[in-house]
């Protein structure tokens, strides 16, 4: 009993002593601010893998923050460096590409910092679109592309039945898209047909799709000095068609950018040509029966369809401010902690992940294996339609490698606003697409004489 006693006394006292030293505290992580502009569910979905990188290690800690649209996280961030308090990371589109690289000072392209911190990752492994639209003319890697999407064409297989059309067999051509949008309408169906990102998609993937260009100098990916290319036959002939069937009916515009997204989900309308990124909400809200098809062409057209180009957007890492010097107002740890992020994020695992639970496309061909071999697309028809298409016809030709001009997020709204002049039949799609065509130049020269010393 005695030997317990004293055995107890000795816990106690070892115990008490131990009170008196302080515990060896953990050194708080560092701290990296992340600004992007997915709306829910996609921004959710994006906030569980940085949620996912913060637990994975105890160095870092990312802290993202919703900015609003794309649009108003760019004015954002622009603002933020002026005033010194610019993030470490800033999600932009892929329109803004242009405007990002002639921003100097105020990023810190992401070869620059890989090789300043010894973090490697390999870009040879994503896909050539992918790569290729975020990187400057040499080849070197100025943005972390992520969410990178395309447009694909969303069919509701339900209505197809009620109007006597197949629903295993989409149409493929702009003339087989009429003729099924006469049968819905035919069978009562209000919207046989609608568009989100009318500018994106209406002419952007029409020109690239059909080997057409945008702008001269490669649109853009040559030199600041590139003029529009709107107003050529084939944009005048989608234009005037797409004005004839909102007339007749076979058509609905809903709106700019991605104003007419809930058309498709809610069974409103029968076809809907939208960024591959809307399937998340799709499997989410839709009840019904549906497929995933790839955007159609016009047949008749010499060379089509080549690849769609991409959408979505990339990570730019950004410096403090304009008086931060030669380390961007940041610690050798923050940007080690970026590098880590964007290497977590390179990872095929998450890559296919976020690819599986949200219709963007896998960025790496690593990625795309991995849900390859999981059976993703055996279980989910239609989900390798995006991959598809951007990898259609070999290499990107200089009218389907995507788009570099400067000021493009303003020119994708002067386009919207000429279209809408020509749905309200306030002109006609010749006046709409050569009005967009000198309006578009303007921002260009505008951009060009602003930003003449940052041409690539």
């Amino acid at each position: 009993m005695l030997r317990r006693h004293l055995a107890a006394a000795a816990v106690a006292v070892l115990a008490l002593a131990g009170l008196g030293r302080p515990a060896l505290a953990q050194p708080a992580p560092v701290e990296i601010q992340f600004w992007h502009g997915l709306p829910q569910p996609l921004g959710g979905l994006l906030e569980k893998i940085v949620a996912d990188f913060n637990a994975s290690q105890p160095k870092y800690r990312v802290v993202p923050t919703f900015r609003g649209t794309y649009p108003e996280t760019m004015v954002g961030a622009v603002a933020a460096f002026r005033s010194s308090t610019a993030p470490h990371i800033v999600q932009m589109y892929e329109v803004g590409t242009g405007t990002m690289l002639a921003a100097g000072r105020a990023i810190r392209p992401v070869h620059e910092l890989l090789s300043g911190t010894g973090v490697t990752i390999d870009f040879n492994d994503y896909l050539p679109p992918v790569r290729g639209y975020y990187q400057a003319a040499d080849g070197r890697q100025m943005s972390m592309p992520f969410n990178s999407s395309t447009a694909v064409m969303f069919y509701n297989k339900d209505l197809f039945q009620r109007a006597g059309l197949d629903p295993n067999t989409p149409p493929k051509t702009w003339q087989e898209v009429e003729a099924a949008a006469r049968k819905l309408k035919e069978a009562g169906i209000s919207c046989p047909m609608t568009t989100s990102w009318p500018a994106w998609i209406q002419v952007e993937q029409t020109l690239a799709m059909h080997n057409q260009p945008l702008a001269t100098q490669a649109n853009g990916f040559r030199g600041l000095n590139a003029e529009m290319r709107l107003a050529g036959p084939l944009m005048v002939r989608h234009m005037q068609n797409l004005v004839e069937w909102q007339r007749q009916g076979l058509f609905r515009y809903g709106g700019r950018d991605a104003a007419a997204d809930g058309l498709f989900p809610s069974g409103e309308c029968a076809m809907a040509f939208a960024s591959s990124g809307l399937r998340a909400r799709i499997i989410r809200e839709g009840r019904f029966q549906w497929g995933t098809a790839m955007l159609p062409y016009y047949g008749d057209v010499a060379g089509a369809p080549r690849n769609s180009i991409i959408g979505g957007a990339s990570f730019w890492v950004m410096n403090k401010g304009p008086n931060a010097g030669a380390t961007g107002g940041r610690s050798a740890e923050e940007w080690r902690g970026v590098a880590e992020f964007f290497r977590y994020i390179a990872s095929p695992e998450v890559d296919a992940k976020w690819h599986q639970d949200t219709g963007y496309v896998p960025v790496r061909r690593a990625s795309y294996e991995v849900a390859r071999r999981a059976g993703y697309y055996q279980q989910n028809a239609g989900a390798d339609v995006a991959i598809e298409q951007l990898l259609r016809g070999g290499a990107a030709t200089d009218n389907s490698r995507g788009i570099r001009l400067g000021g493009y997020v303003e020119i994708r709204t002067i386009i919207q606003e000429e279209m809408e002049k020509a749905f309200q039949a306030q002109q006609s799609a010749q006046q709409a697409m050569e009005a967009a065509n000198t309006r578009a130049n303007v921002v260009l020269r505008n951009f060009e004489r602003q930003n003449a010393r940052a041409a690539q």
